[in-house]
């Protein structure tokens, strides 16, 4: 199979798992310590994923520099990306619980979050892409992190539409779209710099875990945090371990 349809196969492979999350979160009432729990996990196999996969790929493609570089430029855009979004309705996007802003309360808060989800799901996606590069294989850690992770960004997320009164139609639109641009991005992070020196991906990369790490920190770990969940540090843990584990399989 051509390396771009593999690129937009593994994308919209691990796109998928938000339609997946969604599907649960907005028809199944789950209690919101569950919620918080599966977050956790989720959060904890991103953050091994960023450590072990982007950032030290990163610095073995290309260096240090390129590295921070990237890594520093992906959280700096994220943030202000994520601040305007926050002002216009966006910023408890991930949150199960009634968190979120409905169009009622603020007008233009569904299109704040639909480039929200955007946002969160671009960095992840790019790298698939880039992991084919040289021709190599995917990174099978990076699709089942992405993949793993997805789930529980779904389903919070989800669930908190839901609360906000926001309909099937944008739930699942939303979701379902963002799946496709998740294939277009993998495709996009191949295809753009497979004749780049190597510090360009390499700078991509830890461009998209820097934007992923601020992910994790301003969206994803308020919502683990939901209720003082007393077990959020060794759920996270366990999932940390189990993406560990799987990159040394």
């Amino acid at each position: 199979m051509p390396e771009v349809a593999q690129a937009a196969g593994w994308g919209l492979l691990a796109g998928s798992a938000l339609v997946l999350g969604a599907l649960v979160g907005y028809l199944v009432r789950i209690p919101a310590r569950v919620v918080a729990g599966v977050m956790a996990f989720g959060s904890g196999v991103l953050l091994s994923a960023v450590s072990f996969e982007l950032i030290a790929e990163a610095n073995e493609r290309g260096g240090l520099a390129p590295t921070v570089i990237g890594a520093l430029t992906g959280a700096v855009v994220y943030a202000g990306a994520n601040m305007l979004l926050a002002r216009r309705g966006a910023r408890h996007r991930k949150r199960s619980g009634g968190q979120q802003s409905s169009e009622r309360e603020r007008p233009g808060s569904g299109t704040a979050i639909a480039l929200g989800a955007l946002l969160d799901g671009v960095p992840e996606s790019m790298v698939i892409g880039v992991s084919l590069l040289g021709g190599g294989t995917v990174s099978a850690v990076t699709v089942a992190a992405v993949f793993i992770s997805n789930v529980p960004e779904g389903l919070s997320s989800a669930a908190g539409m839901r609360r906000s009164g926001r309909g099937p139609r944008y739930v699942f639109g939303l979701w379902s779209g963002i799946a496709l641009i998740s294939a277009a991005a993998s495709v996009v992070g191949y295809a753009a710099l497979g004749d780049a020196p190597a510090s360009v991906p390499a700078a991509v990369t830890a461009l998209a875990g820097g934007a992923i790490l601020t992910m994790i920190a301003d969206t994803m770990i308020p919502e683990a945090f939901e209720d003082a969940h007393l077990l959020t540090g060794l759920i996270t843990m366990v999932g940390f371990l189990a993406a560990f584990a799987l990159s040394h399989a």
